[in-house]
């Protein structure tokens, strides 16, 4: 599981937040070993050097090879397009190993 908080962007407005949910929805139709996402406010805020943390995204995928094509898949760039229009620069990112 890939997993990522971030820093709200204070001037999003609804239309941009509307198209980074519906990008996110479908990242796992579009991208290959993602077969679930979660995304939302965090229920306890991330203190971070870089800000606070108070949105959180985690992808559930196939497998570490999965991990490592997600990113280079052409729909990533289409999905941080709208991700930059939302987020602060800098995330605090973790995976999860499955056993």
């Amino acid at each position: 599981m890939h997993c990522f908080a971030f820093t709200e962007l204070g001037g999003a407005t609804k239309a941009d937040w509307d198209a980074f949910y519906k990008a996110t929805d479908e990242l796992p139709k579009k991208i290959k070993g993602v077969s679930h996402v979660w995304y939302g406010k965090l229920a306890s805020p991330l203190n971070q050097n870089s800000g606070k943390r108070t949105f959180g995204v985690c992808m559930e995928m196939d497998n570490a090879a999965a991990r490592k094509a997600y990113a280079d898949d052409p729909y990533h760039k289409t999905w941080t397009e709208t991700y930059d229009k939302v987020h602060v620069e800098g995330t605090t990112t973790y995976d999860i190993l499955g056993q």
